[in-house]
């Protein structure tokens, strides 16, 4: 005896169809960006608004709770947790770094200058990337900073500002050496815990689930660039050379801070991005005290035409004024390009750029709001209109919806 199944009926074979049609005509007509915005004051978040797919592959749409590489903003928060420790009495922003690493680490042009934390932090160390700050298990920081490309030859530590990403894995290993802990780790225990923040560095201190809501970065022609993780966390959640084993039970803490990318390795929504932006609002709301927040966010370098580079090739006038790990916009002098938005008021806070990701978290100290947000697939050396950031950011800054959907 057989049994008709619903599947077999061919009206509901037509309707089945239909309802599949529909399905892949949605996902081709999503956005190929996708954007997320939050909005918030000084008590809650405001606004949310999100578009397009997290995944193209599956049609997953994007939330404002999907974890995201949000690239260069993780500076900021490395910065957050470095107040913390200097607040806990562990690190001193005016001291040799040397003393916490263990080892002589001195500009080799001018080795009479202490290279410091506030150095750092404010890309004035003398440091540069042409040595590259992405360094393998396996590698230390001690013998990358050993490479003359490192160093700027031209000028001392302290009297220039250059943006560059190598900073930061020294600043990581310097906490590492603080608390005896992994870079990762460190970070959860002295900022992303104590905020209740669904975060981590390079996956490896999220909980395994959170991958599945992983928002993939894609660039402009649609190649997958990062985090298409198809549900499951990496294998290796660290720069391994090929064929070697990933095996961090090994790893000494201070050795190689760049393991979990302290310059752009943070997974975080912009939910909890955006709660971030109110602690600093807040002036510390409980969380750092007003006089660290003053000191992370006051600029320590202002261009004056000489002292510094504002941006590499096309990004002139990005950068005009800096704290350490902040940003300041905008800047009324000539050559600086810093204000997407156009209305010539101060915010604070810090961009991102990387894997065809921008991103943004600023604050309107005056006006008690902010936003942080984040939009995938915009093409490399991509500017806008009035600035030297991109059109997405402009817009998004703006909260300005998009005039049609590519």
């Amino acid at each position: 005896m057989s049994e008709d199944r619903p599947g077999d009926d061919p009206t509901c074979r037509a309707v089945l169809g239909r309802i599949v049609l529909l399905a892949t005509l949605l996902t081709a007509c999503a956005p190929r960006t996708a954007e997320v915005r939050v909005a918030f004051d000084r008590n809650a978040v405001t606004k949310v608004e999100a578009r397009g797919l997290a995944d193209r592959r599956s049609g997953r749409r994007v939330t404002a709770d999907d974890p995201v590489r949000i690239a260069s903003i993780s500076k900021l928060v490395v910065a957050m947790g470095v107040m913390r420790l200097v607040e806990a009495g562990r690190l001193d922003l005016d001291a040799d770094v040397a003393t916490a690493l263990g080892w002589r680490l001195r500009h080799p042009g001018f080795p009479d200058v202490p290279v410091t934390l506030r150095l750092l932090l404010s890309h004035r160390s003398g440091l540069t990337d042409a040595a590259d700050y992405a360094i393998p298990l396996g590698d230390t920081l001690r013998a990358r900073l050993a490479d003359p490309r490192a160093w700027d030859a031209s000028h001392a530590s302290g009297t220039f500002f250059r943006y560059t990403n190598l900073n930061f894995p020294v600043v990581a290993s310097v906490i590492e050496r603080a608390t005896g802990e992994r870079f990762d780790r460190a970070m959860a225990r002295w900022v992303i815990d104590p905020l209740k923040l669904d975060a981590c560095f390079n996956w490896a201190a999220c909980a395994p689930d959170r991958a599945a809501r992983a928002v993939v970065l894609y660039r402009d022609d649609g190649a997958v660039a990062t985090d298409d993780l198809r549900g499951r966390p990496p294998a290796c959640p660290v720069n391994a050379p090929p064929g070697s084993a990933c095996d961090l039970s090994r790893y000494r803490p201070g050795e190689n801070g760049a393991l979990f990318s302290p310059q752009g390795g943070l997974r975080i929504s912009m939910r909890d991005l955006a709660t971030l932006g109110r602690v600093l609002l807040n002036d510390g709301d409980g969380f750092l005290s007003p006089a660290s927040v003053a000191v992370l966010t006051t600029p320590v370098w202002t261009y004056d035409g000489t002292n510094g580079v504002t941006g590499e090739g096309g990004d002139g006038g990005f950068f005009c004024r800096y704290a350490l790990a902040v940003q300041t916009l905008a800047t009324a002098r000539a050559g600086c390009r810093d204000d997407p938005v156009g209305d010539g008021r101060a915010r604070v806070g810090h961009a991102g750029d990387a894997y065809g990701l921008r991103s943004g978290l600023w604050i309107d100290r005056a006006a008690g709001t902010g936003v942080a947000f984040f939009a995938t697939a915009v093409a490399d050396g991509a500017r806008g209109r009035r600035s030297a950031f991109s059109p997405a950011e402009e817009r998004l800054m703006r909260g300005a919806r998009r005039a049609s959907a590519r």
